[in-house]
């Protein structure tokens, strides 16, 4: 698979796995943790949801700087790597659930504390680490195989990102199944209504009953709503912890293969054939231009594609019929909304190997698309995605009025199939755009701004995640098939777009 490859590739992938099984162990969890914990709102987890995720993008920019201007991108790596298992480790540490008098805004602040470590460290991680992989194929024998390259890198690192919801849930349940409850994705919101005197007559009852199917046997709901949350939050907390386990393999990863990546002090022939000296300032300026270009256009899928930790995961607690999807392991029953997140990854790694020989059979035909029109082509699939979700939903009750209920019952709520067909046809979308994204800031980007242009291609990234709360606000505020239709809208928009500046950017790129 890395035949042809330079020897770097697969150390970069396997020091990136490790990373990325930490951070989807988080990411699975952190906007239901943050309305388990503190009984947010889907808003107001979508707003510390979306400024994190904005955050680790745009922090990227900071991480491109300074890896650019000390030229130490190895030492920068490492650095990031030791500040967000810093930082999983500030929010693995478990607090009391529900917050006690005068001190929740002081929990809510030391989560925020510990999510900023992990986004700043993952901004001098991340960014540059992919810049590195780019000048791996600086190299004129590697040139030509860069887009392959990447995807095999993006591929490769989604492995981690597979087992790790799966591994997150199984923690979270098994706390809980230990101190003798069971798992009910529609509890913490129930028992923090009622601890809040907000709950509805109809969602008075649907506690009671299933507190009594999770193993409660009292009649006291206030005793049973902390007891629960605090359990239910506590295993949260240890699937946290998973994470820290997880970053300290990625270093020992990277600190083993150190010596295999390149060094940036040392100047090398793009893949363009044209060295850094040898470019005018005219040449430059084009570049820039087509990159940030791009840039602008793919905010908009990633508002759409980047809800699958939002308001997909959302829809997939409160719409989803997650018993069909059970499975017990003996040691605790694998259930919940989560589960989803790894279904994308799982794609990922299925899809990549024929995605990349589909590529290279029109490239051995003479009619591989250009990597502008592969980004454009890619953002009319993830229209199509959010389409099939659209028609899925027609019929299905709006957010508040499943509110007011309390809850549906699993034979109102839709198969899981809608969702993992979603995100079937929305992976094949992200390999279109993502990793080939990378590809064309590495191929395009001056040899001096690498690490800036891949930090300024996060820090797009880090601009539609900072809108991903305006998902959250449509979810509980219209149809929930109409919500589907703002995300088709967007990605329509990115793909004409990107059509538009089609010609020029295949100039530019060549």
């Amino acid at each position: 698979m890395f035949k042809n490859h330079p020897k770097g590739l697969l150390a970069a992938s396997l020091a990136n796995m490790g990373e990325r099984f930490g951070f989807y162990t988080m990411m699975a969890i952190l906007s239901l943790f943050l309305m388990a914990k503190f009984g947010l709102n889907e808003t107001n987890a979508g707003i510390i949801y979306s400024i994190f995720y904005a955050s680790i993008y745009l922090l990227a920019l900071a991480g491109g700087f300074i890896a650019d201007r000390t030229r130490n991108y190895k030492g920068t790596i490492l650095a990031g790597l030791l500040l967000m298992a810093l930082g999983y480790l500030i929010i693995a540490v478990p607090t009391p659930t529900p917050a006690p008098h005068g001190k929740f805004a002081l929990l809510l602040i030391l989560t925020c504390v510990g999510l900023f470590t992990i986004a700043f460290g993952n901004g001098l991680f991340k960014g540059n680490l992919q810049a590195l992989v780019g000048q791996m194929y600086d190299a004129p024998e590697y040139s030509k195989m860069r887009d392959s390259g990447f995807q095999l890198f993006y591929m490769f690192i989604n492995v981690g990102a597979i087992f790790a919801p799966f591994l997150a849930v199984a923690v979270r349940n098994w706390w809980v199944e230990k101190n003798g409850f069971a798992y009910n994705a529609d509890l913490p919101a129930l028992a923090h209504q009622h601890l809040g005197n907000t709950i509805t007559p109809e969602g008075a009852a649907r506690l009671q009953d299933l507190a009594a199917r999770v193993g409660f046997t009292g009649t006291d709901m206030t005793a049973f709503s902390n007891e629960y949350l605090n359990v239910f939050v506590t295993g949260f907390h240890y699937a946290f912890a998973v994470a820290i386990f997880a970053m300290l393999i990625s270093l020992a990863i990277y600190i083993f293969n150190k010596k295999r990546f390149p060094d940036p002090k040392i100047k090398t022939a793009a893949a363009h054939g044209v060295v850094e000296d040898d470019m005018s300032v005219e040449e430059i300026k084009q570049r820039l231009y087509a990159l940030f270009a791009v840039f602008a256009v793919v905010i908009f899928f990633w508002f759409s594609f980047h809800q699958n930790g939002l308001t997909l995961t959302y829809f997939a607690k409160d719409y989803t019929d997650l018993s069909q999807i059970k499975l017990n392991l003996g040691f605790t029953t694998l259930e919940g909304a989560e589960i989803f997140q790894s279904i994308n990854p799982f794609f990922v790694v299925f899809l990549t190997p024929i995605i990349v020989g589909f590529f290279g059979w029109l490239r051995s035909k003479g009619k591989e698309p250009s990597t502008p029109r592969k980004i454009a082509i890619g953002m009319g699939i993830a229209a199509l995605a959010y389409v099939v979700m659209s028609l899925g939903s027609i019929g299905l009750p709006s957010k508040t009025e499943v509110d007011a209920m309390g809850g549906l019952s699993n034979a109102e709520r839709v198969t899981p199939w809608l969702l993992i067909g979603t995100y079937f046809i929305l992976t094949v979308a992200e390999l279109f755009i993502s990793p080939l994204g990378i590809s064309f800031v590495s191929k395009v980007a001056p040899p001096k701004y690498q690490g800036i242009m891949q930090g300024a291609w996060l820090g797009a990234t880090a601009a539609g995640n900072s809108l991903l709360f305006i998902g959250a606000i449509f979810y509980t505020s219209m149809s929930i098939s109409g919500t589907w239709l703002i995300f088709v809208t967007a990605c329509v928009i990115s793909m004409f777009m990107m059509l538009f500046m089609l010609k020029w950017l295949e100039r530019v790129s060549k």
